[in-house]
């Protein structure tokens, strides 16, 4: 894989671009060096990432617009613009919207991706 040259991005435009346009669900922007994976997701109000245990990776989480929900080893925690959340791997973890504009990055070590599933 060769090495993506420096790069900025406007990840709210974004983001706010996935919700009006296509209403996008899941992975709306990725980016992937021969260290690291970034993606940003958008979901609407009760999608996300279903329970699972990810235990190749830590993840590092930022929230760039919206409210959801967190759950980490059964610890439900409150997500808003602006908050970090980090997550290491072998926790059982849980990712859900609480409103329809819900986007964010996260950041881990380069490994296969996971699937996002809507509600049901």
């Amino acid at each position: 894989m060769s090495q993506p040259a420096p790069q900025i991005h406007d990840l709210a435009a974004l983001a706010a671009a996935s919700t009006s346009a296509t209403g996008g669900i899941g992975p709306i922007w990725s980016l992937a060096s021969a260290d690291l994976n970034l993606n940003l997701l958008h979901f609407t109000s009760g999608d996300g990432v279903p329970d699972h245990i990810n235990a190749e990776v830590d993840v590092v989480g930022l929230v760039i617009a919206g409210a959801g929900t967190v759950e980490i080893d059964g610890r439900v925690e409150a997500l808003r613009l602006g908050c970090l959340f980090f997550i290491p791997k072998g926790a059982r973890r849980a990712i859900r919207a609480t409103s329809d504009d819900f986007a964010y990055l996260t950041c881990h070590r380069r490994r296969a991706g996971l699937m996002p599933t809507r509600r049901g």
